[in-house]
């Protein structure tokens, strides 16, 4: 045989061999009806018939999909939301929601629907509420919802922890201070702090059960108080619970970029869209409201500061703040202006903050080391601050 015709047969050989394979990963096949192909001859999977005019017309339609439809899903998926915001009052406080990742409006609708719902279950001044029962029920047995219930146990666990520095019975006291009042706050009488102060004991409150709204079984529903001039208070560790549930609320509404804010306590959800975290800044004591100290930087955590520097006056020339000493009755009167928390739960941080606060800088510190994952600023009256090793 001719070299030139030999030559040319081992070509077609080659090239006809198992039907069309050319390298082996290739395959074509003009009479070949198939357009998927198992690979034979060359490891696992399958390629696709280059001979069949099908095979060209997919590749076509994936690259018109690849140079059209590609770039509208990303650019709806980047395309910049403004923030949508409210604020309202509750609590006697200004709270304010932002949301980051949504402009539907009916989600704040629920957050507010919450501070509503649960202004109705603690607030000690509203008439009806949960906590205004309780203290209006002359020593009776009253029924209320599992949430107060809850809460006002677990305040009273932070009563027990601090051997009694912070109470939720503190409220006869704290009516005859009457911070909320706004120009008519004064001294009390000490002989009226002396005999508030002898209501005031965890001691007092007793927690039935009956049965759940929900499920029908027994939970613990029912607080007596079986000093009829006690009264309690969940002011301490509200707002931060409060912010725990709208915080629930917006993960099921599918929010991921949100930022909480009820008077000191701000509870952020993720982080920015543009992937920064949010700043918070940490109030100076006694300086003009928004002057800053310093600023944290937090994603998906809480951020919660107490201090003497709010809700206070002066009376010859002594300043008087809402923080009150279960021990004498009067403001708590140590080293610390203010204190700042930060941990997951915005229930705790509220609670830690107020209880650090009552304990003083020493065993607050103590108080504070003895915890897991929360990290800590305390500010004393004179300026010095004193900080956990992540606090950041």
């Amino acid at each position: 045989m001719h070299k030139s015709e030999a030559a040319k047969e081992c070509f077609m050989k080659s090239r006809n061999r198992d039907d069309g394979w050319l390298t082996g990963r290739l395959y074509f096949n003009r009479e070949d009806k198939r357009v998927i192909i198992k690979r034979s001859r060359s490891g696992f999977g399958y390629t696709m018939n280059l001979g069949n005019k099908w095979t060209w017309i997919f590749h076509i339609i994936f690259v018109i999909i690849i140079v059209t439809v590609i770039p509208v899903i990303l650019a709806d998926c980047t395309r910049n939301i403004d923030p949508i915001s409210r604020t309202g009052f509750y609590f006697d406080t200004v709270i304010q929601i932002t949301l980051y990742d949504t402009e539907d409006e009916s989600v704040l609708n629920g957050c507010f629907a919450l501070a509503e719902k649960y202004e109705n279950l603690f607030s000690a001044t509203k008439e009806g509420s949960d906590v205004w029962k309780i203290n209006h029920a002359d020593g009776k047995t009253v029924t209320v919802s599992e949430e107060t219930v809850k809460l006002l146990i677990t305040a009273a666990d932070y009563a027990n922890r601090t051997e009694g520095r912070i109470d939720p019975t503190i409220r006869p006291v704290s009516e005859l201070w009457d911070f909320g009042s706004e120009g008519e706050a004064h001294v009390p009488e000490d002989h009226a702090i002396r005999e508030a102060l002898s209501h005031v004991s965890c001691d007092n409150i007793l927690f039935g059960t009956a049965p759940s709204d929900e499920t029908g079984e027994s939970v613990y529903r029912t607080v007596t108080l079986t000093d009829k001039k006690a009264a309690v208070d969940l002011g301490f560790i509200a707002k931060g619970y409060i912010a725990d549930r709208m915080k629930e609320y917006l993960l099921t509404q599918n929010v991921k970029s949100a930022c909480i804010s009820l008077g000191g306590n701000v509870l952020a959800i993720g982080e920015k869209p543009d992937g920064s975290p949010f700043r918070v800044g940490v109030q100076k004591p006694f300086a003009e409201t928004g002057t800053t100290l310093t600023a944290v930087e937090i994603r998906d955590t809480s951020v919660v500061t107490s201090g003497i520097y709010e809700r206070c006056f002066y009376e010859d020339g002594v300043l008087y703040h809402h923080v009150l000493d279960t021990a004498t009755g009067y403001p708590v009167d140590n080293e610390l202006a203010s204190v700042t928390i930060i941990c997951e739960s915005s229930t705790r941080a509220d609670a830690l903050s107020t209880s650090c606060l009552c304990l003083g800088l020493e065993d607050g510190q103590k108080f504070l080391d003895a915890e897991e994952d929360v990290a800590y600023l305390l500010i004393t009256k004179d300026g010095a601050q004193y900080q956990s090793e992540d606090f950041q």
